[in-house]
């Protein structure tokens, strides 16, 4: 669990957001906040709307209804490029590193909007720090590296940009248990040593509820729950659903329904 102080003051406010695909409905009426300096989390089945929840507040999606707030300024569809400069990081699923750039191009394409060459170069040091394995692979091309160096790459380069916020989204998608551990518990560094919010978006629920301070269950598109990670670890549905675990305590089978929806 995170030790970073968090405050009662929302760095990042939605209310009543819907966003589409077309004629589908991805999001309805989705109000939800996070506090400065704390790890907030989304959990859902795939196709529960997470991803797109990101994608509308970081401004690649226009809601149809609603208002995102960020710092207390109203972000609410506005343009990608200006939500970055004002100080929000987008890490998207499926990590998307340019893979013909080396890991320090991909690094520097980061703080592209950065003009402080000695704060970009002490950040630089620091995400090596974070992931040493980035400055061996430092001249390679990013296309080269492994998935779980990738994933690396791809929150390192978020961090140059030096965020108040980032949108992590799916960390663990298609990593080891090993891995996805060993990603989980920078996260939870950068958060405690940076002091950097973090909404993550995660289907591995052990993780993100160990991982964070509070959390919001999402359902075809509807937050349906939201409490601390500490109370829904308790709860009887997000044990049974989201950990596996009966009444008993023993790990049962997930009793995933098939819904056809949009992510």
């Amino acid at each position: 669990m995170n030790t970073t102080v968090v405050t009662d003051q929302p760095v990042l406010k939605l209310q009543n957001v819907e966003s589409a695909y077309g004629p589908i409905k991805a999001i309805r009426g989705v109000s939800l906040q996070v506090r400065r300096g704390e790890i907030a989390t989304v959990l859902g089945s795939n196709g529960a709307g997470k991803t797109t929840i990101l994608k509308t507040i970081s401004g690649i999606i226009d809601p149809r209804k609603g208002t995102i707030e960020f710092k207390g300024t109203d972000i609410t569809a506005r343009d990608p490029a200006l939500i970055v400069r004002q100080g929000l990081s987008h890490v998207p699923e499926g990590r998307e590193v340019f893979p013909l750039l080396s890991v320090h191009d991909n690094l520097l394409m980061g703080a592209y909007t950065r003009s402080d060459r000695d704060g970009v170069a002490r950040d630089m040091e620091a995400v090596y720090g974070y992931f040493p394995i980035l400055r061996e692979r430092a001249s390679q091309d990013a296309g080269l590296l492994s998935g779980g160096q990738q994933q690396m790459l791809s929150i390192s380069r978020a961090l140059m940009a030096r965020p108040d916020l980032i949108l992590l989204d799916e960390p663990s998608l298609g990593l080891s248990p090993k891995l996805t551990k060993e990603i989980f518990e920078i996260v939870v560094r950068i958060n405690r040593e940076r002091g950097t919010t973090i909404l993550l978006v995660e289907q591995n629920a052990n993780m993100a509820l160990n991982a964070s301070d509070y959390g919001y269950v999402l359902e075809n598109g509807r937050i349906v729950m939201e409490d601390t990670c500490a109370n829904l670890r308790e709860k009887d549905d997000i044990k049974e659903f989201y950990l596996g675990l009966k009444d008993d305590g023993v790990r049962g089978e997930r009793r995933w329904k098939k819904k056809k929806t949009w992510r």
